[in-house]
């Protein structure tokens, strides 16, 4: 169970949730770019436009497991818990060619259930996050209201209609922004974990 890296290393980990927002300026950015991030994808989001996805495994970004239908796991039973993690860890083996090491419980929520579940699944970590991206700023979860080495920011592919109009690639340069202005630099989670 993480949510930041121990590491002195002046870095910060991207993760993007869910998948439901698939907008082509995104890809092309970070294709630019060629700043790292990990997407944990939900198959009910991303069920009919696996596509969308595939130039960014292509950059390189890494993909994890968001379960098969995003649901509250505390919830769950441990095997329905089990269902949902090792379903999608097929569905994105199959996709992709190999099964995701991280997993993202929805809403950060889970048990000890969830933790026995995933092991059964093969997944090596369970992520958390120490801030998120809102429509124009960081939400942090530490009393200093600022990055620290190691934080897992927490995004989610979201649209204009979540936005308050504005788009993801918007919403990801200012992320951007706000996490070049604390002076780190953005690096890939895989190589951490």
């Amino acid at each position: 169970m993480i949510s930041d890296i121990p590491t002195d290393d002046k870095v910060v980990f991207l993760t993007i949730d869910d998948g439901a927002e698939k907008d082509p300026e995104f890809v092309r950015m970070m294709d630019e770019l060629g700043v790292p991030f990990t997407m944990f994808l939900t198959d009910s989001v991303i069920s009919g436009n696996y596509g969308y996805f595939d130039p960014l495994v292509a950059q390189g970004h890494g993909v994890a497991n968001h379960t098969l239908t995003h649901p509250n796991l505390r919830t769950l039973s441990q095997e329905a818990q089990r269902r949902e993690i090792c379903g999608q860890q097929e569905k994105l083996r199959k996709r992709y060619g190999s099964a995701p090491r991280l997993f993202r419980p929805p809403f950060g929520n889970w048990n000890e259930a969830t933790r026995a579940a995933a092991g059964t699944c093969g997944v090596d970590a369970i992520v958390l996050w120490r801030e998120s991206m809102q429509i124009k700023n960081m939400q942090y979860q530490r009393g200093d209201r600022k990055l620290h080495p190691g934080d897992i920011v927490l995004a989610h592919f979201r649209g204009p209609g979540e936005l308050k109009g504005r788009t993801m690639t918007e919403m990801t340069a200012t992320m951007l922004r706000r996490i070049r202005e604390q002076g780190f630099t953005v690096a890939r989670l895989e190589d951490y974990v």
